[in-house]
């Protein structure tokens, strides 16, 4: 079979780790689905640059320099500079910039300035990012501190409390000299007090000062990128020609639209247009969707995949969207923050055909849009899970020793192997289906009232209702679980996670930032908390951090008691989501999901580093190529797995740059 031969683990260098996912199915569709899938494709490359630039201003600059190092010169490309030189490209690729994808530090390179200065003076000129009348001297003047100087922009987003986290972070959303103040009270002048279907206002914008006086720019169609948004605008249009109804083609026409004019109350037709077309094979998202790379969360990074349907596993949650009320009504949270009446709940299991933008070369494995609030409430949401992503991630896995360090009971081991994969895919159902599209904002509370929480708040939220209803007999009685005591390896592997294993992915000394890992970090050590608060005399906490061989290791002492612990951490958060208590959102944060124990911090990466595994991981992209026949008229698409990942950077970088 071809599944035994396809290798999923590719190239691994520096903390990161390379996969290869199949679309298996792909060559089974037919040829107007294969073209609408391969236009969607190039849509979703073409709009690279703009993520790259969202993420840094100096990003393309220095993207297009090393590039051209790497491939024009002449010196030694043996030597340890040079070496050290294809790591850092190959990381920056990684992270759409210059700043680590997960943590947001600089990253800071093995090769020194002087090689840097040496190397640019002997490449042709014509090939560096050299402004009209600059000398490659000059463009190393401009770019070396940025490269090599760790005060200079050293985080892309800072999410200290206290710190103006405007000013102190690198990412290009703002303009020289905006402080958080200023852009916070910009935005919220905007805001008509009342207006029951408010847009994403700075969605899609960058805000900068001119002449003293603060102004949007805007990427659309002759704004900002306006050139790569005129092509992600060609290949839309060519989608829309082959798309699989009227409704389809609607939504790729508004879509147009909303990139022609860049008005956000487009944005929102489009949204509404994009939920309520259900019935297509093919799926996609383009555009400006989450806001995790705004430390205010206002501004969204762009992002674009295409996809179809996995029609064997989409039963899976389907079950769980033809059940979405009965969830709703049954989840712990205070009847006043939970929903009358779940609306357009739509979920599917998807096969990504392609990834980019904020999507790659790291990417989700479920996604639920939109993030408009209102248009939930009134309109509904989709729910994806990308079923050969976590496939491409449980075979890279295999027999890596990672279980056989962290879990030294047997028998607990025995069943995460036995049901861990399948809780997996199980809880990112529930977190993406349902989670996200659970309760309600109270009258008057802005979607924004959290700011710089609202993402790890909404992101506990959404894993605490998958949490809770996993151990709800519900989803055994819908055939989605074997047994009542499966959802301990998702407990039991969370707790984990949360407590421990997510630190392999933080340097020493540095403290938690990414709303995800904050997320569950502070889920896992408020439940260690709740358990030693509610803990009896004559019985172990539910849960416990405990030592056995000279070796941390977690204890789940009680499965239901840890269940009640996430339904009282689940009606806090809903509570704190639903009234806009940014104060109550700071405390829990702050307390629970940011700092890092130092000792126990270590004791992991010690563990870990024995494994000589890469604690993240990215996919490279099946390259897809049209086969014309003589006429020269496309008869197929095929598609290619050999591209390596340096083969595909320097292709896009070719292909879809801007520079």
């Amino acid at each position: 079979m071809q599944t035994e031969t396809f290798s999923y683990n590719d190239e691994q260098f520096a903390d990161l780790q390379m996969l290869r996912y199949r679309v298996d199915g792909f060559d089974r569709l037919s040829i107007a689905r294969k073209k609408l899938i391969y236009y969607l494709s190039e849509a979703a490359l073409a709009g690279r640059d703009i993520l790259w630039d969202q993420n840094g201003k100096y990003n393309l600059r220095i993207r297009k320099t090393l590039e051209t190092l790497y491939t024009d010169y002449p010196g030694d490309r043996n030597s340890a500079d040079f070496r050290a030189l294809a790591v850092y490209l190959k990381r920056v690729w990684f992270a759409n910039g210059i700043h680590h994808h997960y943590g947001c530090e600089k990253f800071k390179p093995e090769f020194s300035e002087a090689f840097f200065r040496e190397a640019v003076r002997n490449v042709p000129a014509d090939k560096l990012p050299l402004e009209k009348g600059q000398t490659a001297e000059e463009l190393c003047d401009l770019l070396a501190p940025v490269i090599f100087d760790p005060e200079v922009m050293p985080k892309r987003v800072n999410q200290a409390d206290g710190d103006d986290l405007v000013r102190t972070s690198a990412c290009n959303y703002y303009g020289d000299g905006v402080t958080q103040t200023e852009a916070e009270t910009f935005y919220n002048a905007m805001k008509q007090e009342g207006d029951p279907r408010p847009v994403m206002y700075g969605m899609n914008s960058r805000l900068v000062k001119a002449d003293g006086k603060l102004q949007e720019k805007v990427w659309k169609s002759g704004g900002l990128y306006g050139a790569a948004i005129d092509r992600i605008i060609y290949w839309l249009e060519k989608a829309a020609g082959v798309a699989e109804n009227g409704k389809q083609a609607e939504v790729l026409r508004k879509l147009i639209e909303f990139y022609r004019t860049g008005d956000l109350k487009t944005f929102d037709e489009y949204t509404i247009l994009w939920v309520q077309e259900t019935e297509a094979m093919v799926d996609f998202t383009n555009g400006f969707m989450e806001t995790y790379g705004d430390p205010l969360g206002l501004k969204a990074s762009w992002e674009g995949y295409a996809n179809f349907k996995d029609l064997e596993a989409t039963v899976r949650t389907e079950k769980l969207s033809a059940n979405a009320q009965w969830f709703e009504d049954h989840s712990p949270v205070d009847d006043r923050f939970k929903k009358a009446e779940c609306r357009g709940v739509s979920a599917k299991v998807i096969k990504a055909a392609i990834l980019g933008g904020d999507l790659y070369p790291a990417s989700a494995i479920g996604i639920n849009l939109p993030n408009a609030d209102w248009i939930r409430a009134q309109h509904g949401s989709k729910s994806v899970t990308i079923t050969n992503l976590t496939h491409a991630y449980d075979e890279a896995a295999r027999g890596n020793g990672f279980r056989e360090e962290f879990i030294p009971d047997d028998a607990i081991r025995e069943m995460v192997n036995a049901y861990g994969d399948r809780c997996d895919d199980l809880h990112t159902d529930l977190h993406e289906c349902l989670g996200h599209g659970s309760g309600r904002l109270l009258p008057g509370v802005s979607a924004e009232a959290l700011r710089n929480y609202g993402s790890t708040i909404e992101e506990a939220r959404a894993d605490l209702f998958g949490l809770y209803f996993l151990a709800d007999p519900k989803l055994v009685a819908l055939g989605l679980l074997p047994n009542q005591e499966a959802h301990h390896a998702q407990y039991y592997s969370y707790m984990l996670n949360g407590l421990m294993t997510q630190l392999v992915r933080i340097k020493p000394g540095l403290q938690l930032e990414e709303a995800h890992m904050r997320n569950r970090a502070l889920i896992a050590r408020w439940a260690l908390q709740l358990a030693q608060e509610r803990q009896t005399s004559d019985a172990r906490p539910a849960v416990e951090l405990t030592k056995e061989a000279g070796k941390t290791v977690v204890k789940v002492n009680d499965y239901e008691a840890l269940r009640h612990i996430f339904a009282e951490e689940l009606a806090e958060i809903q509570r704190i989501k639903s009234e806009g208590d940014y104060e109550a959102a700071r405390r829990l944060v702050e307390q629970y999901g940011v700092k890092v124990e130092e000792s126990l911090h270590q004791e992991v990466l010690n563990r870990y580093a024995g494994l000589h595994l890469a604690p993240y991981k990215g996919f490279i992209n099946p390259r897809m190529t049209v086969v014309r026949n003589e006429e020269g008229q496309p008869t197929d698409v095929a598609l290619d797995y050999t591209e390596s990942y340096t083969e595909q950077m320097l292709r896009y970088g070719r292909d879809y740059g801007v520079l």
